[in-house]
């Protein structure tokens, strides 16, 4: 037997897919051209696909943060901070972010996974309740394989379920952690997090909310669904991550638990990673100073989040619950959602896809990642493309062109 032979299955069904045309899982940017815009296969795309959802990785004041650290400092630390050391702007990092939060303690990841990976698989051990929402993203699920902690699921953002599994661990010894998202990836809904903090501290359980999606996004100064639903001071750790609102890449936990020095002396993925370098340290320094001193990102971000869910929804298109920077469209089947990514892609709009297993419910979606760069035009031209595309291949009745014409 092959070492890879377990993933014939699989493998059979990307090279059919491939052989029809581009597939999801490798697409090439041969080259990018803002925040908005790359050339694939040599043609000019609108990016709705990226999760630059302030557009940000282009920001002058990044770029040249990160030129500057460059030329001072080199390209890369070489190691992992237990190791080789940190740099003076790791630690003003994570300073800047704590106090952003209004958190004592804060550690920086090499990724937002990472970040995942480390904290939750070193918080809680055998003996210990992990408690999770059924549609976490894979990096909790990655987290739940590492530890010896027990692993219970609840149903997806359903508070009765959570406490249904609560009221049976009350008087089971050892620590219980409850994770939860702010913006779910897959379907971008939000966390009926005020319920959920409530229900942890009735049954003493500590609770973890990854704002991965929703920091940058969601509450007053962008702090993410905990300080938009007025709970921030009441969650006990918060992950999040750099690639997304920050335009960089990287991963980060802040707490006010005692002792938080503890997890950089027995956290892994933190212990044994090679360090941020110096580049992306001081972009995403320079991003999170925008994101506070711009909040009009955050407006017209939510002004394109509201174009497009509209758009999208009057022309007969079944999306995700909310409207959020992640706008899912739910199409019928594997086959569908691929046909249409490709003639969406030749259309010259790029989208990700989300297929069964990796979705929740098994359904199928083009997911969508608005920016605030994107212009009104961009976002209405997806509409039109994708609204023709769904009419061609038989996904809705009529394109919105031709609903438009006919009034």
């Amino acid at each position: 037997m092959g070492l890879l032979d377990r993933h014939a299955g699989l493998l059979e069904v990307y090279r059919a897919n491939r052989t029809a045309g581009q597939v999801p899982v490798r697409i090439t940017m041969d080259k990018m051209l803002s925040p908005t815009e790359a050339v694939i296969d040599g043609r000019r795309v609108v990016t709705v696909g990226t999760h630059n959802y302030l557009g940000l990785s282009f920001a002058p004041e990044c770029v040249e943060a990160a030129v500057a650290a460059v030329r001072a400092e080199g390209t890369g630390t070489c190691g992992s901070r237990i190791a080789n050391g940190s740099f003076s702007e790791h630690e003003a990092l994570e300073r800047e972010i704590a106090d952003y939060y209004g958190m004592n303690e804060c550690m920086v990841f090499s990724t937002g996974y990472q970040a995942n990976l480390g904290i939750i698989s070193t918080l809680v051990g055998e003996g210990d309740y992990l408690v999770i929402d059924a549609d976490s993203h894979a990096s909790i699920y990655d987290a739940s394989k590492q530890t010896q902690a027990t692993i219970i699921r609840f149903k997806h953002n359903d508070p009765a379920s959570l406490e249904a599994r609560l009221r049976r661990l009350a008087k089971e010894p050892g620590n219980k952690l409850v994770v939860v998202e702010g913006i779910y990836s897959m379907l971008g809904d939000t966390a009926p997090l005020r319920e959920f903090v409530d229900i942890c501290k009735r049954y003493g359980a500590y609770i973890l909310v990854d704002e991965a999606h929703s920091m940058g996004a969601l509450g007053e100064h962008a702090r993410g669904l905990a300080e938009a639903m007025g709970v921030l001071d009441d969650i006990d750790i918060v992950v999040g991550t750099f690639s997304k609102a920050l335009g960089a890449v990287g991963g980060y936990c802040v707490s006010n638990l005692p002792d938080f020095e503890a997890l950089r002396l027995t956290c892994r993925p933190y212990m044994f990673t090679a360090s941020l370098p110096p580049s992306t340290i001081a972009s995403v320094r320079a991003a999170l100073k925008l994101i506070v001193t711009r909040p009009q990102l955050r407006e017209r971000l939510w002004d394109n989040v509201r174009i497009l869910y509209s758009g999208l929804a009057a022309a007969g298109f079944r999306l995700g619950p909310e409207p959020s920077p992640v706008v899912a469209v739910r199409l019928r089947s594997p086959e569908a959602t691929i046909h249409a990514w490709r003639a969406l892609l030749n259309a010259g709009y790029y989208v990700n896809v989300g297929l069964p297993p990796a979705t929740p419910n098994g359904e199928s979606l083009l997911r969508c990642a608005v920016s605030a760069a994107h212009s009104r035009s961009q976002l209405e031209g997806l509409i039109d493309a994708l609204s023709d595309v769904a009419h061609r291949l038989g996904l809705i009745e009529h394109s919105r062109l031709q609903i438009a014409a006919a009034e």
